[in-house]
């Protein structure tokens, strides 16, 4: 049973290993991935100079103002809405119990 099991691991690290190659072509010569430049033959300016500008920071000091004037102005509208009831209210009141006029 060992036997199996250590033909099967040397079996597996086979495969593995020749799963990681990319060449089509046994007869093929390596080449390395990376290509060096000379100096005199560089980009004038440097790639990340001529990336997109970055994004403008948003002042977290003003989105927290902007989100409290917000709430500060819900707030007092629902405040005016409420004062605006109980008058409602009270003139209903007030109505109700005056006699009818002849």
């Amino acid at each position: 049973m060992k036997k199996y099991a250590s033909l099967a691991i040397v079996a597996a690290a086979a495969l593995a290993l020749s799963a990681c190659g990319k060449s089509d072509d046994a007869s093929e010569a390596a080449a390395e991935d990376t290509v060096e430049m000379p100096a005199d033959e560089l980009p004038a300016m440097e790639p990340s100079a001529a990336a997109a500008p970055m994004a403008p920071v948003v002042d977290a000091s003003a989105a927290a103002d902007a989100e409290a004037n917000a709430v500060r102005d819900t707030a007092n509208n629902a405040a005016a809405v409420a004062a605006a009831a109980q008058a409602a209210a009270a003139d209903g009141e007030d109505q109700q119990s005056a006699p009818p006029a002849q």
